[in-house]
């Protein structure tokens, strides 16, 4: 890689591309190798792509943004870094915490940006969570599975939370025991596999339910939001096949989901069963969640009235002003994604063809091309590298929580992006992969994979260590 990046003088401490180097140098276009496209430029996040691969890797703004943009992405990141506090406050632009929650900033669960992580054995879960419903009635509660995609755990909500402001009590506390697996490879490598076990302790709001369904979530990594919602979603839908017509045992399909803005079902793209279908809600749906914090388009949290909320002093009503969530939104569609680095070595190329041949890439889509976007030009018309179709696929027995959402069942997982994903632990140490955080390294989430995966899997187990070592060397140059 020659000279693909410099630091603009009067910009110090961004990086940018340099479009002019890239368009001169040589290999920029894509080749093919198993009727899937290969990647041959570093620019994966397309000319916003900056060259950042140390512990700030995920933090930085398009590096195509304008100036002007630069000062709305510095405000909304103070307000997605900075805590938010108990009310009355004398911070009144950040108070109105809780009354339940699970953090208290952005940044608590999305780990400088990027993926959150279990909790160690004798510390509190912060980064995951436990999502929380019943078995609904389709005909009695058709209202609710249409807009929410779920129906809430009575007194719980949606969410357990594991935090509370004074004078209130947590719902309770989540405890996390591990299991420990051993995959054993044809040619006799063992590997071992931790599986989590969630237990529910010390509910303060009454007993849980006997049919209660839990689902639990990592924050996962925010880099390329504002890409992946670009995408047009006519390319999204050429991509599903939900009943596999070309029978390659690939079924993926859009989950449909309720628009808060649009008052309308729509196809969902965000969150790790695809149930929100734009950064903004996604991002107003954390405040309300994570944080118990009130916006104007969710003008409630999920504590419920059963629980005593209503006797806590707010924030303001909305707590999170349509300002604030602006910035906030917009911080969170301009995070940049970092270059691909070590293309030229031969184990990553030979990964990348291995990675085609075991058929990652029929999910794991590599390259997708940006529509226009209003006032965007940083985000329009872009080539990227996300290596994901957005869509919802089965992924088997072992990784599934038997909890639907939407149209989402209780197998399904939308495919998770895995631009940046070499640079996960370099950003929080402490990440793990898949879901709930799982897979400690990238071998494990691969050897997790199951259902629609099962037969990439298969073939990846079947390599010898020396094939095996080349896929994680390309995924670790991501």
């Amino acid at each position: 890689m020659k000279n693909l990046f410099r630091k603009p003088d009067a910009l110090a401490g961004y990086l940018f591309i340099t479009l002019a180097a890239v368009c001169s140098s040589p290999g920029t276009a894509a080749t093919e190798h198993a009727g899937y496209p290969l990647q041959a430029s570093p620019m994966t996040g397309g000319d916003g792509t900056v060259d950042q691969a140390d512990t700030n890797a995920y933090s930085l703004p398009q590096g195509n943004l304008s100036m002007t943009k630069r000062l709305d992405f510095s405000v909304g990141n103070s307000f997605f870094r900075n805590p938010w506090v108990e009310a009355p406050a004398s911070t009144d632009a950040r108070d109105g915490l809780g009354p339940l929650f699970n953090t208290n900033s952005c940044q608590g669960c999305h780990i400088k940006d990027g993926r959150g992580n279990p909790p160690s054995v004798d510390s509190p879960s912060v980064s995951l969570f436990l999502r929380l419903s019943v078995p609904a009635d389709p005909d009695t509660d058709a209202q609710v599975l249409k807009t929410q995609g779920f129906k809430p755990a009575p007194v719980y909500g949606g969410q357990l939370q594991t935090a509370a402001v004074s004078g209130m009590k947590p719902e309770a506390n989540l405890h996390i025991e591990w299991r420990t697996l051993t995959e054993t490879l044809p040619d006799g490598t063992r590997i071992k596999l931790r599986e989590p076990v969630y237990r529910i302790g010390s509910p303060n709001y009454g007993p849980l339910p006997d049919d209660l369904l839990v689902s639990p979530r990592v924050a996962p990594p925010m880099i390329g939001m504002g890409l992946l919602e670009a995408i047009p979603i006519e390319s999204l839908q050429g991509l599903a096949d939900p009943e596999d017509k070309d029978g390659d045992g690939i079924s993926g399909h859009l989950n449909q989901v309720w628009s808060i803005d649009g008052q309308k079902t729509v196809p969902g793209r965000f969150g790790w069963k695809a149930a929100e279908p734009d950064v903004h809600q996604q991002a107003m749906g954390a405040f309300a969640g994570d944080m118990g914090l009130t916006s104007s388009q969710r003008p409630k949290t999920d504590c419920t009235p059963q629980q005593g909320c209503d006797g806590f002093p707010n924030g303001g009503e909305p707590e999170v002003s349509d300002k604030i969530a602006r910035f906030i939104t917009f911080y969170s569609r301009s995070l940049a994604i970092p270059a691909r680095r070590d293309m030229d070595n031969p184990a990553v190329q030979a990964g990348a063809r291995l990675f085609n041949e075991a058929g990652c890439a029929a999910c794991h889509t590599p390259r997708h091309t940006t529509g226009e976007v209003a006032d965007r030009p940083d985000l329009s018309n872009q080539t990227i590298w996300p290596y994901t179709d957005l869509l919802l696929h089965d992924m088997g027995d072992r990784l599934a929580d038997g909890r639907p959402v939407f149209e989402a069942d209780g197998r399904e997982w939308r495919t998770p992006p895995l631009w940046g994903i070499g640079l996960t632990q370099t950003v929080n140490p402490q990440a793990g992969f898949l879901h709930d955080g799982r897979a400690r390294t990238l071998e494990e989430a691969i050897l997790w994979h199951g259902g629609e995966a099962r037969p990439a899997t298969d073939a990846y187990r079947a390599m010898d260590a020396a094939d095996r070592a080349s896929i994680i060397r390309f995924l670790e140059s991501l």
